[in-house]
């Protein structure tokens, strides 16, 4: 039997996400950022049981909304398993020991029904909580024939009918569910089972009927939470950060490291008496510099900033595809500049081995994978096709040298300070640096930096979901990130007027 506060997991998908989303980024001069979208300076304040209750529902709350917006394919899902072994043990558990007990109950003489009773009930309210505001007759139904109160007289004087009672559930349940739980329903009506295993079966029955109606429910809401998804979720926030004032600290924190690294890189100005003095920093220049951290992010050693928080899988998923697309570039990289003129040119070729390479490293991203094995396969196979192009082609097959050679520098990629690998991250970086402070991004994805070539259409289906994640986070957060960025960048306090402003960062992101 379901414990009362278990919810279906959750299936998401995480392609398209955002892109159908309408969004402009905030001015960092709103007057929401100067009202209330800073956290408190006040002590931090000790929580309540009650406060950091209702604080993670608000969390729930944000992150479900989020994705009903972000990802057009999200539903909730009986099929998946909680991930935490204890919980499915436990869990397991104790249905196993609810049902044995409804067994012993009902089986012994005269039956007793405290347990019958509980799960009539619980079947009651469910199938209450199916019905429209307007079914008044169902409802007076369902509240007659399941009338506790008359129940437990009934079982005071072994008077129940249990075979009647789950025939009229079967019977309602019948009117209430969706087409694809019909068979469900003639299943059990037909069932010739005993009476625990009926009942059983209807519970289970009924929490499928439970995930469909709030699958249901989701794309009733969907529409709503589009429009009004930018305002819904910054109040959320607001919300969450009221009960927990230090729910920015780690957002702070990091917005802090991007704006020490723009310092310490920031070219002292000249001024009359020889005394450098440091530019200015632009607030757009040091949350894109923020944002950029995120694709290099140690998600097993640094917490995600909060404001990040809804979107973590879906930025995960951006950086393991975009470290393994730069790890095929690297491959592709040394490769020509190994072999050169004779493979020059060859678009089957090419994609041939960018296929491959792809294939062998996929899951890269798990602590389980060996990277330098993984890249002596790749060699290996590099080898051998190269060798076979070439010779089908009268061009002489490289030679052991030139393999050993070749095997060798693509091994070397494993490691953290190889030119090749770094000389690919910092052209990558580059080029996402450049999306983020663009003002029409979309209309420079195919515009990649030289020795990017070879994943130019992966680089450019990336960057569209990192943008797009991007300038909706940037919609949503702007007057908290505003508020931050005051602080660090102005001791003296000055109105949001003074605040500096990139006239090109203030249009509407486009999908």
């Amino acid at each position: 039997m379901p414990l009362n506060n278990e919810k279906p997991s959750s299936t998401s998908s995480v392609e398209d996400q955002g892109s159908d989303v309408d969004c402009s980024r905030d001015s960092f001069n709103s007057d929401f950022s100067s009202k209330h979208c800073t956290p408190s300076s006040s002590p931090p304040k000790s929580l309540t049981l009650d406060e950091v209750m209702d604080s993670a529902r608000d969390i729930f709350n944000l992150k479900i909304s989020h994705e009903i917006v972000m990802n057009p394919s999200f539903h909730m899902d009986m099929s998946s398993r909680p991930q935490n072994r204890l919980f499915e043990v436990v869990r397991d558990n104790m249905h196993k020991a609810f049902w044995d007990m409804l067994k012993e109950e009902l089986s012994d003489d005269p039956p007793k029904y405290q347990f019958a009773i509980k799960l009539l009930e619980e079947i009651r309210e469910i199938l209450l909580s199916f019905l429209n505001p307007g079914a008044n007759r169902m409802r007076t139904q369902i509240m007659e024939v399941l009338d506790m109160d008359l129940i437990r007289q009934q079982a005071d004087n072994n008077a129940v009918d249990i075979q009647g009672l789950a025939s009229f559930i079967i019977n309602t349940m019948g009117k209430l569910c969706a087409p694809v739980r019909e068979e469900e329903i003639k299943k059990l009506r037909e069932s010739t089972d005993n009476i625990v295993i009926l009942l059983k079966e209807i519970f289970r029955v009924i929490d499928l009927m439970r995930v469909d109606h709030i699958n249901f429910s989701i794309e009733l809401i969907r529409p709503f939470l589009q429009k009004y998804s930018v305002e819904y979720e910054r109040e959320k926030f607001q919300k969450i950060l009221e009960k927990t004032p230090t729910a920015l600290n780690h957002t702070t924190a990091w917005i802090q490291a991007a704006k020490e690294e723009l310092s310490s890189a920031t070219v002292p100005t000249d001024t009359n008496h020889g005394v450098g003095k440091t530019a200015m920093l632009s607030p757009f220049q040091l949350l894109n510099t923020a944002f950029l951290h995120i694709l290099r992010w140690d998600y097993s050693k640094n917490p995600i900033p909060e404001t990040l928080v809804t979107d973590e899988t879906r930025l995960q998923e951006i950086q393991w595809q975009l470290n393994q697309c730069q790890a095929v570039n690297e491959v592709m990289l040394i490769v020509y500049n190994t072999v050169g003129e004779p493979i020059q040119g060859l678009a089957s070729l090419s994609d041939r081995l960018k296929r491959m390479i792809s294939v062998l490293l996929n899951g890269m991203h798990k602590p389980d994978f060996k990277f330098d094995e993984s890249l002596e396969v790749i060699s290996a196979q590099i080898c051998c096709e190269l060798n076979k192009s070439l010779t089908d082609r009268s061009y002489p097959a490289l030679t052991p040298e030139v393999q050993t050679m070749l095997t060798g520098q693509i091994c070397s990629i494993s490691q953290k300070d190889n030119p090749i690998r770094t000389l690919v991250e910092d052209r990558v970086q580059q080029y996402f640096s450049v999306l983020l402070s663009d003002s029409n991004p979309l209309a420079k994805l195919e515009q990649v930096p030289a020795g990017l070539t070879p994943i130019k259409a992966e680089l450019g289906l990336i960057a569209r979901k990192f943008i797009s994640l991007v300038n909706y986070n940037r919609t949503i957060y702007g007057p908290f990130y505003a508020g931050i960025i005051k602080k660090l960048l102005f001791s003296n306090g000055p109105s949001d007027e003074s605040l500096p402003r990139d006239r090109a960062q203030d249009s509407a992101c486009q999908d």
